[in-house]
């Protein structure tokens, strides 16, 4: 009875083209992957790095910054950064590549969130196209009383579709992505403090004080654990 096929072109492939109008090809497609990651990636948490974080504090700060080529970390970004510092970059060049790489990931996140929010904004917009198609087929032919029925079906399910994407599927996805990429940037900002304090040669106990501003209060003392 909820099924209707005309319904689920007019709203689900109208939507998709609208939106195409306005972002590119690639674009388009790659906030669908985002979006996959999203829920199926799940981020290394905060006060779950700390602990990382400290003990190669304390390996380097014995052995010097050589002695972490090869550790194995939980983190690809700590993972990258951890090698620059072994290469010998300076301060501000370890400052500079990752917070780059930072700013790019977080763009992509934003066009990403873009991308969802304008087809839910698109949604139920098409539904009430699909509901004006609807009405303009049954007005037509009223001489035809067997024909009110399926005209009415496409303008009442098209508005329902296009609700039901908006409300259901394309905000609370654009929703999840601001909450990943919130997490993800807080992540990297903890990082690229750790790896620049790690540089510098301070106390493990100082970084690991520092850092657990980044975590949420009543999480730090599983982090001290």
């Amino acid at each position: 009875m909820f099924v209707n096929v005309p319904s689920i072109l007019i709203v689900v492939v109208g939507s998709m083209f609208a939106v195409l109008m306005k972002f590119e090809l690639g674009q388009f497609l790659g906030a669908f992957k985002i979006a996959g990651k999203a829920f199926a990636f799940k981020l290394v948490k905060p006060e779950a790095l700390i602990g990382e974080i400290v003990e190669m504090a304390g390996l380097a700060r014995k052995g010097g910054l050589l002695s972490l080529e090869g550790k194995e970390v939980s983190d690809e970004f700590l993972g990258k950064g951890i090698q620059l510092l072994v290469d010998g970059h300076d301060p501000d060049v370890v400052r500079t590549l990752l917070s780059k790489e930072m700013k790019l990931a977080s763009e992509r996140h934003d066009t990403g969130i873009t991308i969802f929010k304008a087809m839910g904004d698109v949604g139920p917009a098409m539904g009430m196209i699909g509901t004006l198609i609807g009405l303009v087929a049954m007005l037509a032919n009223m001489d035809d009383p067997k024909s009110i029925g399926p005209a009415m079906a496409v303008a009442l399910l098209t508005t329902l579709y296009g609700a039901m994407m908006a409300t259901m599927l394309m905000l609370p996805i654009a929703d999840k992505l601001s909450l990943r990429k919130a997490e993800e940037d807080t992540l990297k900002s903890m990082i690229i403090d750790a790896l620049l304090a790690i540089q510098s040669g301070q106390n493990p106990r100082v970084i690991e004080s520092m850092l657990q501003a980044y975590v949420q209060e009543g999480k730090r003392a599983t982090a001290d654990d």
